[in-house]
């Protein structure tokens, strides 16, 4: 991506180097005998702010614990992953803030928190085995940095694969100011698990779309992305559908069990908003399930 110039948000809190969870609400994290910890993040990196998103795995993992100060000297790597996160957050406030102004509304971006190791947010603590996520009621997204390189890990690499985890994030946030993410939590609560992941997935489709279409209008915007880039972003969504990763974890995949959507799925509407950058295009409730 070409990012060279571009502006860093203000919207930032960064807490790295500080660890703090306390007691109360705790985020399910994956089961099913899944043990590495780059499995449990990407089962879980997108959880859209809301517990009820993350219930569909079988063991649940309740964080709680005392805020602890640590010695934390970010390296240059560091450094460079905090502006380029923060000029990603930049270019969706600029891209949303358009697009609101197209449906007449006000796009009121989110705060981002930087940390490390572990932190609390409004929707409870949350450990780096979390992966990023988007907390509704602090209308917060919050991320360590060091999940870039869990990507890596997973052969899934370039700069356009890391910002689309935060553009993805700041969808649920658009879906969170657009009403569309209380209405589907609302609605889960009252299905069984079963009907209530097939919300989950659509939510997650719909996240990926307007990661798509910030994509589309970041680059018609400020001519950001360069070959290769939109390529990067497919293969990521590839390597983090739920069948994909629960093939990896246990040689088998459990489609009632799907709360984030399967690999060809999440390529299809990232690549739907990313090719066409209308909002519009990126009804995700309305077609029947099995058509997603």
């Amino acid at each position: 991506m070409r990012l060279d110039g571009r502006r860093q948000s203000s919207n930032v809190d960064d807490r790295r180097g500080r660890s703090s969870l306390s007691g109360g609400r705790g985020f399910k994290l994956a089961g099913g005998g899944i043990g590495a910890l780059i499995i449990a993040a990407l089962f879980t990196w997108i959880s859209g702010g809301n517990p009820l998103s993350v219930l569909t795995q079988g063991g649940t993992e309740l964080l709680t614990g005392q805020g602890t100060e640590q010695t934390y000297q970010p390296t240059a790597q560091d450094e460079e992953a905090a502006v380029f996160a923060k000029q990603i957050l930049a270019g969706t406030e600029d891209v949303w803030t358009r697009e609101f102004q197209k449906m007449g509304r006000e796009y009121v971006p989110p705060k981002l928190v930087l940390f490390t190791d572990a932190v609390q947010s409004g929707c409870g603590g949350a450990t780096a085995q979390t992966g990023p996520f988007y907390c509704s009621a602090d209308q917060t997204v919050y991320i360590d940095l060091s999940f870039f390189n869990e990507l890596k890990s997973m052969g899934i690499d370039g700069d356009f694969a890391c910002a689309y985890v935060i553009a993805h994030e700041v969808g649920h946030h658009v879906q969170y100011l657009l009403g569309t993410l209380d209405q589907a939590h609302e609605a889960m609560a009252r299905m069984s698990q079963t009907e209530a992941n097939k919300i989950s997935v659509r939510l997650e489709l719909q996240a990926d779309f307007y990661a798509g279409v910030w994509a589309y209008n970041d680059n018609q915007m400020f001519n950001s992305l360069e070959a290769g880039d939109i390529e990067e972003g497919l293969n990521a969504a590839s390597k983090i559908g739920d069948d994909y990763l629960q093939k990896q974890a246990r040689g088998y995949a459990t489609p009632e069990t799907f709360n984030h959507g399967r690999s060809d799925q999440r390529v299809r509407w990232l690549k739907l908003g990313a090719s066409t950058g209308d909002i519009r295009r990126g009804d995700t409730f309305s077609p029947s399930y099995e058509s997603l």
